[in-house]
């Protein structure tokens, strides 16, 4: 039996309809190696992983682990197989522990044939301890932080013993010590012989942890490379089909007067967002910094109307807002992207022009108060070709495009809003570098246009390379505001960390 491979994958082929998702592609991967998997939303990286994983059949190829071939009829099989994957978007059970969600569909039974919740947790906890993952099985999963249950899945699929590993955008969500963390917790899988297919769009962290590195583009694999022949630039080239030397555009903004003002805003809860001021002017982009567990979503959702607001004031060009709801927000000029595009963004059951239009709809009721689906599915399609949205059809659902393409109907929903003030709660989130640099236009544009952005971030580049100012928080407290000139990631994290 061949062993030279871990995985190998030759000419598989998947069709949707009015699409060819993958075309005769084949992927190698050694075992004790990471293989990052590259390329932009929508060319093909997931589909190709899914058809690994046994929640897609592929049409046409032959999937072989270690020499030996293998068709996975589910997920269920694949895991048995030893093939464990990290999903890009979060899969767990938000109401049950997180020794219930890592031992989902296995559970350890005792002699009566119930659950013995007993071992499960203790099992739970000796592998979190040995990953040295700071939780306790007991909790609810739904209870912690975005970034935390990320980890947790990534524990899940390690907890398998997989002979290969997936990992589809696994640290979209994590600061950068949790990713030291995970980068941990990859070498010793390495060491372990186990084949790590790493998907990520975050170039700085292929360069750091791969071993070789495959393109993929328009459903087709490029080719395979190590990753001490590759550059950035090359590396973006490849996934893109052209050069791409510049990570941010330019664009000329006239900053005007104060369009947002929130005056000494505090949460209800003692340990959320405390006493918190600042002020956003028309064309320009304020990014908020800060660390995980700094209060940089709280606070934009208490803006938004969606959390309580214990004392405080909102001002929307010069008017002040009274008891703040979503849609006060919307009527207001206030629109916001979200930070968990799946728990909280898209409709995964509706079409994309439902998606695109669902924020927008009193404005499309005729005299009978009748939905008029013609308007709206015009302006959807030309909100979405605006952002080179990829899709079949306007009639697709939407839990059918690719991460990336998701994001983009959000934010062409809510720019159907006609909003003077957009947040953005991680608006590139598992975002591909050319996507990237689309959205990156769009707010350009916007702010040119007079409107005010506020760009919540966790990437340091992002927030410097696009911000006008950045308002960092530490503890749910402001802790500074930067001028574009004094941006550094320095003094970000300086501001990040003082009160830790």
């Amino acid at each position: 039996m061949d062993t030279t491979f871990a995985l190998e994958m030759e000419g598989i082929t998947k069709t949707f309809p009015g699409v060819k998702a993958l075309d005769e592609v084949t992927l190698r991967v050694k075992p004790g190696t990471v293989h990052a998997l590259m390329g932009e939303n929508g060319a093909g990286k997931s589909t190709l992983m899914k058809c690994l994983f046994g929640i897609y059949q592929e049409d046409r190829g032959i999937i072989k682990l270690k020499g030996k071939e293998h068709r996975f009829k589910d997920s269920h099989d694949a895991l048995n197989q030893g093939v464990s994957m990290i999903h890009q978007e979060l899969s767990n059970v938000p109401e049950r522990s997180v020794a219930e969600n890592l031992y989902l569909g296995r559970e350890p039974l005792n002699k009566i044939g119930l659950i013995d919740h007993k071992k499960m947790n203790d099992e739970t906890r000796s592998l979190l301890e040995n990953l040295e993952i700071n939780v306790k099985p007991e909790v609810r999963i739904g209870s912690l932080s975005i970034s935390m249950q990320q980890t947790c899945e990534i524990a899940k699929a390690v907890s398998y013993n997989a002979s290969v590993v997936v990992m589809d955008e696994p640290t979209s969500s994590l600061t950068d010590n949790e990713v030291q963390h995970l980068f941990k917790i990859i070498n010793r899988l390495r060491e372990q012989n186990v084949a790590v297919i790493y998907i990520s769009h975050k170039m700085e962290e292929i360069f750091t942890i791969a071993d070789e590195v495959s393109v993929m583009r328009d459903g087709q694999m490029i080719g395979t490379y190590d990753v001490t022949e590759m550059t950035n630039e090359k590396l973006i080239s490849l996934m893109v089909g052209r050069d791409a030397t510049l990570r941010f555009p330019e664009f000329k903004s006239k900053v005007g007067e104060v369009l947002l003002k929130v005056e000494n805003l505090s949460s209800p809860n003692p340990r959320s967002f405390q006493d918190v001021s600042f002020e956003v002017h028309r064309g320009e982009i304020l990014g908020i910094g800060g660390l995980v567990g700094a209060q940089r979503t709280e606070l934009m959702e208490a803006i938004f109307g969606v959390r309580a607001i214990r004392e405080g004031k909102i001002y929307v060009d010069g008017d002040e807002i009274l008891n703040m709801t979503p849609r006060k927000a919307i009527e207001h000029g206030i629109g916001m992207i979200t930070e968990d595009r799946r728990g909280s963004g898209i409709f995964p059951l509706m079409d994309i022009s439902n998606n695109t239009s669902i924020a927008s709809l009193k404005e499309y009721l005729n005299k009978l108060h009748l939905l008029k689906h013609k308007e709206m599915k015009e302006e959807s399609v030309r909100y979405n070709k605006a952002l080179r949205t990829k899709t079949p059809t306007m009639e697709t659902l939407i839990q059918n495009l690719s991460g990336g393409n998701q994001q983009k109907v959000i934010i062409s929903r809510w720019l159907m809003t006609l909003p003077d003030v957009l947040i953005m709660d991680e608006p590139t989130r598992g975002i591909d570098v050319g996507a990237k640099y689309e959205i990156y236009q769009i707010m350009g544009q916007l702010v040119e246009q007079g409107k005010a952005i506020i760009m919540v971030s966790s990437e340091m580049p992002e927030l410097i390379g696009m911000s006008h100012r950045v308002m960092v928080l530490c503890s749910g407290k402001c802790t500074g505001v930067l001028d574009k000139s004094e941006c550094t990631q320095e003094n970000i994290m300086r501001l990040a960390t003082k009160f830790m």
